[in-house]
Formats: structure tokens, sequence, C-alpha cells
């Protein structure tokens, strides 16, 4: 059967369906593997731009560069400035300043102007890699590209917030007025988020004032969760809600985490009988609860001991078809093991998997060191057998601070296992000091031959 040629447009069809960034790419290297011998594949822009966006989603840098190199020399394509917004926007996320600069500065190579909305994007994945200095730098040949606007100052001021400068934020905020750039909703729920970070609540408030009586501005749900996060954070629980019943009354969009926030400043305030009742308000104005909500239900049983409820919270989870999280189960595990319910703890983690959710290494150090509080050596060292068949390993701390104990107690399995977690590297020093002083006091058998064990296996790892 004759094999049907691919045109440009049947490619980006093509690679618009494909999952596999990596079958993408040889897609779109290869479109007519079937003629060897024909001209050239004359590729669409939409189809750069479709291979870069699924090899950026994918972090596959080094053949997204490739696919770049072959855009700037196919002269026949102008690219459009929003494809190089995406490449530093990939960048930024990947924690590669360096190289959103390098794109930022190659855009005129490839035939394309550069205008404020680059120079934005490069200050936003700048500020997300923290290169502060760097935004300023950039910051000021912004007229090269044009003028400012409004996402420019609300970068900016974001910026100052994140480093705790508020002084800073209200400068970028007044040079914004000055320059005639009106601010936005966004502007004002990037200064009273600062602002509540803070604790800075009253200027939160005096902004929000401001922001609805001068600007005509109405608060989103955003703005309202930085204040009512921030009341609750100063147990001013009482105000937080009346911000709630607020936001009811002007009809802006009720979120789940709204109702978690109050949920966990309830338990937090001793007020835990009302957390029903916002349940059910939150349900009433279809808002559904999810994993975060659950989680701070969940926090606040263990808190307050009552693990029936906790567990109960969470098996109502499961019912509403809210998947519990890793932190689900790590907020019962941690509660169970400071309440010395070690095995309770254990039987947790060992139902994790069949409750579809896989134990992270949270969870198997906090059993370990639960089993080591109690001194249930036999299972710690069960744990911890286990730990390093997943390819985890416990705080050296945890195992330094009982390494004494196991050896007091004549546990022939610990060289075992103190020898699997140098092979892993998880000894530290402490370990090495401890074991050290033990064979240096002399009649302790067992520490001689952990040292003798450690110094040889360390030297193979090391070999």
């Amino acid at each position: 059967m004759q094999k049907v040629k691919v045109s440009p447009f049947r490619l980006s069809s093509l690679l618009r369906r494909e999952k596999d960034p990596k079958l993408a790419l040889h897609l779109f290297l290869n479109p007519n593997p079937h003629e060897p011998n024909a001209k050239p594949f004359r590729h669409s822009l939409l189809s750069y731009d479709l291979i870069i966006s699924k090899l950026g989603r994918a972090k596959m840098f080094s053949e997204l560069e490739n696919i770049m190199e072959k855009l700037k020399n196919d002269t026949r394509i102008v690219p459009e400035e929003i494809i190089f917004c995406n490449i530093m926007a990939f960048y930024g996320r990947a924690r590669l300043p360096h190289k959103a600069l390098q794109v930022f500065d190659e855009i005129p190579t490839y035939r394309c102007r550069t205008t404020v909305k680059a120079v934005n994007t490069l200050l936003n994945s700048l500020l997300i890699c923290g290169e502060f200095d760097k935004m300023m730098e950039v910051f000021a040949r912004i007229e090269n590209y044009g003028s400012p606007d409004a996402c420019t100052y609300n970068i900016l001021i974001n910026a100052c917030c994140v480093r705790s400068d508020l002084e800073g934020a209200g400068k970028v905020f007044d040079e914004m007025r000055s320059r005639g750039t009106e601010p936005n909703v966004v502007t004002f729920g990037t200064l009273i988020n600062g602002l509540c970070a803070d604790l800075e609540l009253d200027s939160a408030f005096r902004l929000k004032r401001r922001m609805e009586r001068d600007f005509k501005i109405k608060p989103n749900a955003h703005i309202y969760i930085a204040l009512i996060k921030g009341l609750c954070k100063v147990f001013r629980l009482d105000k937080a809600i009346k911000l709630k019943n607020e936001m009811l009354r002007n009809k802006v969009e009720l979120v789940p985490a709204v109702y978690s926030t109050l949920i966990s400043a309830s338990f937090k305030v001793g007020r835990k009988g009302e957390v029903s009742g916002l349940l059910e308000e939150m349900r009433r104005h279809g808002c559904k609860p999810d994993t975060v909500t659950y989680n701070a239900m969940i926090c606040g049983f263990c808190r307050e001991k009552e693990f029936g409820s906790a567990f109960g919270a969470l098996s109502e989870m499961e019912k509403e078809g809210c998947k519990p999280d890793v932190i689900s189960y790590n907020v019962i595990i941690g509660g169970l093991c400071r309440e010395s319910k070690v095995k309770e703890a254990y039987d947790l983690l060992e139902d994790m998997p069949r409750r579809r959710c896989a134990p992270d290494v949270v969870c198997y150090r906090t059993v370990f060191d639960g089993f080591c509080d109690v001194k249930k050596l036999k299972e710690a060292a069960s744990i911890l057998d286990e730990m390093i068949f997943k390819g985890y390993a416990p705080h050296s701390s945890s195992v330094s601070k009982y390494v004494n104990a196991l050896l007091v107690g004549k546990n022939k399995e610990l060289l075992t296992y103190m020898l699997m977690l140098v092979k892993r590297n998880s000894i530290d020093g402490y370990i090495w000091r401890l074991v050290t002083c033990l064979v240096c006091k002399g009649n302790n058998s067992d520490a001689l031959e952990l040292f003798n064990g450690l110094i040889s296996s360390h030297s193979l790892s090391m070999g």
C-alpha cells in the first residue's frame, strides 16, 4: 500500500496529537522517512511552535536549542515574539536564568522585533530564579523596546514583595503612577499579598479601601484570600469570617482556599465545633472541598489527637472522589508517631499502596523515627531495610541518635544496615565520631567491628 506523503499542514496536525515529545521530535525531523531523496521539508511556523512547546515542557533543552538553530537558518519564516516568550518562560521555570537572557538577546537574529512583552517575560523568568540584580539591569534598558506597562510594574512590585522590601514596592507603585500607568487589580493584589505576608494588616486594609474608593477596582478572590490568611495568622478569626461574608455579599467567587484557611484557623484557636458549619456552608454555595480542605481537617483532628475523626475525614475524602495525597497520610502518620502509636502508623503506611498512594521518604523517615523513639529497634531495623531497598535513607541525625542504643542492645543486624548506609553516602561525620568514641572507650567489640566495617566499606565506595 502506498504511504501518504505528510504535508506541512498534516505535520502540524500530527504534532498536536502526539503526546510523547521524543516521538514528536522524531516526526518533526523525519516527516516523510519513506522518501529519503525528497527535497528538504518546508516546515511551517505552526510546526516550529508546536515542537518548541513540547520540548520546552519536557525540559528537553538541548533538543530545543537544535530546533531553534534550524529556525534561525530557515529564512522563509519570521517567528512571532510569543515563541521566544514561551522559551524564556520554560527556562525560568527550570531555573536557567542565563539561558533566558541568551534567548532574549538573540531575538533580533531570528528576524523578529523585540517589544516590552518579551522584556516582561524575561523579567518574570528572572524573578522566578531570584535574579533581582539582573532584573534591574534589564529594566534599566527597557526604553530600547518600548514604554513599561502595568505588567512590567506588577512584576517589579512582586520582586520587592518577595524580598520583603515593602518600601521598595511602594516606590515602584509611585513611579508607576507618576508615569501615567494605571494600576490594576493585579497591582493591588500583589501589594496587599506582600503586606499580609509581613503581617502589615492595617496597611493592607487601608490599601484595599483606597483601591475601592479611589480607583473603583473591586477586590478579587486572590485579594480576599491574602487578607483572610493574614488575619488567620494572627488568630483574628472573627474578622476573617466577616471578610468571607463580604465576599458572599459582593458575589466574589468562593474558592476552596478560603474555607481551607478558615477551617485550619478554627482548629488552632480552639473552635473546632465550627468546622462542620463551614463545610456545610461551603457545599451550599457550590464550593467543593478539595485536597487542601480535607488536609486542613485531618491536620486539625491530629492536633487534637482525634485520630478516629482524622481517619473519618480521609474516608469521606475518598467517598467524595477527592483523592488523598501523600500529605494526607503523612499528617496522620506523624500525629500517630507523636503519640507513640507507631504500630498504627506503620499499618497505615503499609495500607497506602492499596489506597493508590505510594509512600514517600517522609512516610518512612517518620515511622523509622517513631520506632526508634519507643525503642522498638527490631521494627526500626525492618523499616530501615525497606527504606534502603526503595532507595531512601533516614536523616543522619535519626541514625546517629540511636547508634549507641543499638550497640548497647547487641543488635547484630546493625552492622549490615550501617554498611548499606555507607554505600548510599548516608553516614555523616557525627556517626563517625560517635563510633570512634565508643571504640576508644574500649570493651565494646561490637563498636570495634562496626568501626572496622565502616572503614572497609567506605574505602570500597570511594574506590
